[in-house]
């Protein structure tokens, strides 16, 4: 049985191109995740209003 090695050798670089795009665009989508969580919270921490709700008028 002969290999052939210059076809082994182009298919598993393209291989490790398809792998190493695979996590780079992991990568990315991780990168943009953790930035749209910081701004929700950096938006929910400016909507608190503490001097909201802390006294509640009974009388009608």
């Amino acid at each position: 049985m002969m290999m052939d090695i210059p076809a082994l050798s182009v298919s598993m670089s393209h291989s490790k191109l398809m792998n190493d795009v695979g996590i780079s665009v992991l990568k990315m989508a991780k990168d943009h995740t953790t930035q749209q969580s910081q701004q929700l919270v950096q938006m929910m921490m400016q909507s608190v209003q503490p001097h909201l709700g802390g006294h509640i008028d009974l009388r009608a």
